[in-house]
């Protein structure tokens, strides 16, 4: 039997913002995934909300260079579903929902700081917090 693939990673913006502060933790569980080849999902929504482009984001523009890291576009599916899974859980964050229809769509584990707003939206979905 072949070796199991390791859960995918979905991160929201608190995950980056808390690379970009040199949070070890986080560069730790981020060493240790890339390492692994596991999957490292930043949907574009989140990357939107925290890319800068400035000098100081070394860390980020590294993590977003990792060959295991993907960065999905927000298409128009992605998009009506997001605002279907809003309407559904009442709550107006699109990039949050577009966090957790990525966490859906395989085995993922997603890493965010702010669990309240994500488990609104799935309150089945994996989470840990930085």
């Amino acid at each position: 039997m072949g070796k199991a693939r390791p859960r995918t990673l979905v991160l929201d913006s608190g995950a980056l913002i808390a690379l970009e502060r040199g949070d070890e933790r986080v560069r730790a569980l981020f060493r240790v995934a890339i390492a692994s080849e596991r999957r490292v999902v930043i949907p574009a929504g989140v990357l939107g909300q925290v890319f800068r482009g400035g000098s100081r984001q070394v860390a980020l523009r590294a993590l977003l260079a990792a060959p295991t890291v993907d960065v999905p576009p927000l298409d128009r599916v992605l998009a009506e579903g997001a605002g279907m899974l809003c309407a559904r859980s009442q709550t107006s964050d699109v990039i949050d929902a577009c966090v957790v229809l990525h966490a859906q769509r395989e085995p993922s584990l997603v890493l965010t700081s702010d669990g309240s707003d994500l488990r609104r939206l799935d309150p089945e979905l994996a989470l840990e917090l930085v």
